[in-house]
């Protein structure tokens, strides 16, 4: 019998892996689609309904091998030079196509709502970019895992630059290459060294000679580099905010939510998968330090920022932040040999990677639903999309809201573990590193703070108010596949903020990998329990309290506000006209009201700008008052500078310039110099390959 129940889960297994090759291999045909001489709409359908279905493959096989135990390495067939290509999908690997694959589904279906004009090389880079993801997560060997990533790179790119008529947009895809570049340039060395002197580039003979000391410091400082620059982490963020927006709304949520999870992803299996488990405790620091900036910097910039995308862009980067927070913890803790606290670290990153992933894809795919109905997505061309649009306003106030880590909304549980596990640092006994989770866990509270005034600012200008241009009062939104791209989303962040208890049990074996523990007898169905003894939080009874508190204050507002009226106006109505600030009735040029008798998006802004933006953004602000008499405006003049384009952008573009001068000089050799150099080149080359064999 139990040779029978082996052998069954053996096929389920073989069954989940054949599924997800195919599907891959499906993702690698839909760009002939887009060549095909078909009808630019027909092709569109193609392309989006045929990823549609892969993200649905990539959700049910996850979920299959989340509750089987997932699939062994099994080889491709493709011939390659270090060794065969090796495919798996371990529970690491399966919750990171669980998030890809409903992500994917969501943009698949705005696009098939919007993109139906989509250019060919938009369609055609589309599913690679999904497929490029997918391999990256189910690679078993280093080739494999770097072919992914690079395609998954090189077909984003594509997706940047594909409204390249724009000069922001070429902007944004010189700068989001360079970057790109930069991630190969560190993880390729990266792979190389954790293969050894053997060269075997397989996960498996990797786990077996782990790094040691210089080696394990260089291998750390490349791994989070190339990740880093990927995901997003400070300092190397510079490409996000303004990548994002270039890209087309279903492209940005899919970035955003997924692909910046999957540099994430490399830099979990790599260092707290195969970087072994006997790593010291500075091996989860990098990680923690760079979280905690990402999150704060990330935080404080959504709330200066007065385009709609940007804004979601730069929260994008705090909640990065705070995924790397949790797995450096998980490192430390581990180190420590503290494993129920590595494990409570472990499932907060992974529980925010996942819920993050869902409710900033709602937030994105709102945004472009807002720019396709209001035609903008700058702040204060917005306004009063509530009456107009409410089925995107209540489904985006969802994301917001968990966005802003309010309970019983999904970002509320990982944040809440998140910090649990920042508080019980103390338990590791060293000096520095108490002082230095103090200032940490500081950093990470006040981050959360920042993106729950964020995304007040964001809901408030965008739906709230009056319109501030009649193109934004005529706002309409579409029906059908574009309304359901949005509601997926919104029920999804209402039902991971509800059961937090089973998701963590079905990531169990995650934790495990990254932890080597999880988070059992901590997890339940309605309970999550930080330890023993400890505090608890539970979803559904949050969601009843407030409810009732909810229909309570209804109630008494109900009842209350017509005698209220009466007492007034003499008149059974409890409406009235909105209080105008004591500012003057509009004139007629202006039917839905003076702009500014509303907070503009720099308004808002101006409090956080004065108290933080300085020091951490070099804000500026000044007032230009005009002339006693004459009836001209003051003017307002605000802004701020990213440090990482002074602090790192700078510096290589004076290095590159520096580099090209010199390079320059070349022209002006003699042909026999010309044919020296390259001799001299050559027996170094030779010297060199002769050096390392002989050490070898």
């Amino acid at each position: 019998m139990a040779r029978k129940l082996v052998r069954r889960g053996n096929a389920i297994l073989c069954a989940v892996l054949t599924a997800l090759l195919l599907t891959l291999l499906g993702l690698l045909l839909l760009p002939l689609a887009a060549a095909a001489p078909l009808a630019r709409g027909v092709a569109a359908a193609v392309v989006h309904g045929g990823s549609l279905a892969a993200s649905v493959a990539f959700a049910g096989v996850a979920l299959a091998a989340l509750l089987t135990g997932g699939a062994l390495p099994q080889p491709l067939p493709l011939a390659a030079p270090f060794g065969p290509m090796l495919v798996a999908l371990d529970a690491l690997s399966a919750w990171f196509l669980l998030l890809l694959g409903l992500a994917g589904a969501c943009s698949a279906l705005f696009a098939l709502a919007h993109e139906s004009q989509a250019p060919p090389r938009l369609l055609a880079a589309y599913p690679l970019f999904l497929g490029g993801m997918a391999l990256t997560l189910v690679a078993a060997d280093g080739l494999t895992l770097i072919l992914g990533f690079e395609a998954m790179s090189l077909a984003s790119w594509a997706l940047v630059a594909a409204d390249h008529a724009k000069p922001e947009n070429r902007r944004a895809a010189r700068l989001y290459l360079v970057f790109a570049a930069l991630a190969a340039a560190c993880l390729i060395p990266a792979i190389g060294l954790l293969a050894g002197a053997a060269g075997e580039l397989g996960f498996e003979a990797i786990r077996q000679h782990p790094p040691r000391g210089w080696l394990a410091a260089l291998i750390l400082a490349l791994v989070v580099a190339g990740a880093g620059a990927k995901a997003g982490l400070v300092p190397l963020h510079a490409w996000l905010p303004l990548a994002h927006p270039a890209a087309p709304s279903h492209v940005s949520a899919l970035m955003s939510a997924a692909m910046t999870k999957v540099a994430l992803y490399v830099a979990a299996r790599l260092l707290l998968d195969l970087g072994g488990p006997a790593q010291p405790l500075w091996w989860g620091v990098p990680l923690v330090v760079l979280g905690a900036a990402s999150a704060v910097l990330g935080a404080l910039r959504a709330n200066l920022e007065e385009e709609g995308k940007t804004l979601l862009a730069c929260s994008t980067i705090e909640n990065v932040g705070l995924v790397a927070i949790g797995l450096g913890l998980a490192a430390c803790f581990r180190a420590a040999d503290l494993a129920p606290l590595a494990a409570l670290a472990a499932g907060a990153a992974l529980l925010h990677a996942l819920n993050h992933a869902v409710f900033k894809t709602l937030l994105f795919l709102g945004m472009g639903e807002v720019a396709h109905g209001a035609a903008s997505r700058h702040l204060d061309r917005l306004g009063g999309l509530i009456h107009a649009m409410p089925w995107t306003a209540a489904c985006v106030l969802l994301g917001a809201a968990a966005a802003a880590s309010l309970p019983p909304l999904s970002g509320f549980a990982s944040e809440w573990l998140l910090l649990q596990a920042l508080l019980a640092a103390w338990r590791v006994g060293d000096l520095m590193f108490q002082l230095l989770i103090l200032a940490v866990a500081a950093l990470a509270a006040l981050a959360a703070a920042l993106a729950a005034s964020a995304m007040v600012r964001f809901f408030g200008l965008v739906f709230l108010g009056r319109p501030r241009t009649p193109r934004a009062a005529g706002a309409e939104e579409l029906p059908g596949a574009a309304r359901l791209s949005l509601l997926l989303p919104a029920g999804l962040t209402v039902l991971l903020g509800l059961i937090p208890g089973p998701m963590l049990a079905l990531g169990g074996e995650a934790q495990r990998i990254l932890a080597r523990e999880a988070m059992e007898g901590r997890a339940g169905l309605f309970t999550v329990a930080v330890g023993d003894g400890a505090s608890r939080y539970w979803p559904i009874g949050i969601a009843l309290l407030l409810a009732a508190a909810g229909v309570a204050v209804w109630a008494a507002v109900k009842r209350r506000a017509p005698s209220v009226a009466r007492d007034i106006t003499g008149e059974d109505s409890a409406r009235g006209p909105a209080w105008d600030c004591g500012f003057a009735a509009p004139p007629q040029h202006l039917p839905f009201g003076d702009p500014v008798t509303q907070p503009s998006a720099a308004g808002l802004g101006q409090p956080l700008r004065r108290m933080l933006g300085q020091p951490a953004l070099a804000a500026r602000e000044a007032v230009t008052m005009p002339d006693p008499g004459t009836v001209a405006p003051a003017r307002l003049d605000a802004g701020f500078a990213d440090p990482s384009f002074a602090l790192l952008l700078a510096p290589l573009a004076a290095a590159r310039e520096a580099v090209v001068s010199r390079t320059e000089r070349l022209r002006g050799l003699t042909i026999r110099q010309s044919l020296v150099l390259p001799f001299v080149t050559l027996v170094a080359l030779l010297v060199l390959i002769a050096w390392m064999e002989g050490g070898g």
